[in-house]
């Protein structure tokens, strides 16, 4: 047997190429996701609002419902409340903490379940077509002849406050643009040759759509849900600001901005902070969606 010397390559290409890892369609999106810097680093500031708002119970120096008129309407950098007081002297820092733990929870809670009902629902309309597809979506039609803001200003009006009855608000307002998302990129997968053939095959109607149309309606309504989150974060926001949300003294950002709107001329940092929390998550929530479209975009 001939050594080969040092530098010399043997010249099957076959024995000197290494193996290549085969990458799933996840992997590849994770491939380009993690060179998106920006995407990166908004997923990273989302997560850390998240564990403040989980762990606010342990962080929070004060008692976010505790008031003291003695102490109203401090400045940012007072020695003993770092981001200052509101309008019955409650710490803001113990109040931001406990208020993004329900705007979080407003944001995320309602386009869960309107992704998995109305997606669940576009699903069968895109499917089977007819009059299956015609009752479904114009049923959703009549919901979307309304505006988003006017149709949850009726819905919380008619429900009334509490966290429970704006969940069920926000997800009645987003369930129709999910499911017309569901709807159109069923009905392009519907007629594609491999469901023809799976259909050909004698495959069963639920084994059809589990196995080849779900996973592949699956990325578009994922990145469209992904966008919904910031607009949940401010209808919910909206809703409180008008007093059909979250009711006093549990601390939310929308209703804080609503009870110290009074104080803008007295204290305006004070009084933009719960703004500029909703400000920041939202533009997270939608630098997020965005990457992830791109990353998720397969003919890219």
């Amino acid at each position: 047997m001939t050594d080969i010397p040092a530098g010399s390559f043997p010249t099957d290409k076959t024995q000197a190429a290494p193996a290549t890892k085969v990458r799933g369609y996840w992997g590849s999106v994770w491939n380009r996701l993690r060179y998106d810097y920006v995407t990166l680093f908004c997923l990273g500031l989302i997560t850390v609002i998240v564990l403040l708002a989980v762990f606010a119970p342990w962080l929070s120096p004060m008692d976010p419902e505790r008031s003291s008129m003695a102490n109203r309407l401090r400045p940012i950098g007072h020695a003993k409340f770092t981001l200052g007081t509101d309008e019955q002297g409650r710490d803001m820092l113990s109040r931001l903490l406990w208020g993004g733990r329900v705007s979080l929870l407003m944001g995320i809670v309602p386009v869960i379940f309107a992704t998995l009902i109305g997606g669940t629902f576009g699903i069968i309309a895109g499917y089977y077509g007819g009059k299956v597809n015609m009752v479904i979506m114009r049923t959703m039609d009549v919901f979307f002849a309304f505006p988003s803001v006017l149709l949850a200003v009726a819905i919380a009006g008619s429900l009334g406050g509490g966290i429970g009855n704006q969940m069920i608000t926000l997800t009645v307002v987003l369930i129709p643009p999910i499911c017309r998302v569901a709807e159109t990129a069923t009905a392009q997968v519907r007629s594609l040759d491999f469901v023809d053939a799976a259909r050909a095959s004698g495959a069963s109607t639920y084994s059809i759509l589990t196995n080849h149309v779900l996973i592949n309606v699956l990325s578009p309504v994922l990145v469209y849900s992904s966008t919904l989150v910031s607009i949940s974060i401010i209808l919910a926001s909206g809703l409180s600001f008008l007093g059909l949300g979250v009711s006093p003294p549990t601390a939310d950002w929308g209703l804080m901005l609503s009870t110290l709107r009074q104080s803008i001329y007295v204290q305006p940092l004070v009084a933009a902070l719960p703004g500029l929390c909703i400000l920041v998550t939202s533009i997270a929530f939608n630098l997020v969606s965005d990457g992830l479209r791109q990353a998720m975009d397969v003919k890219a």
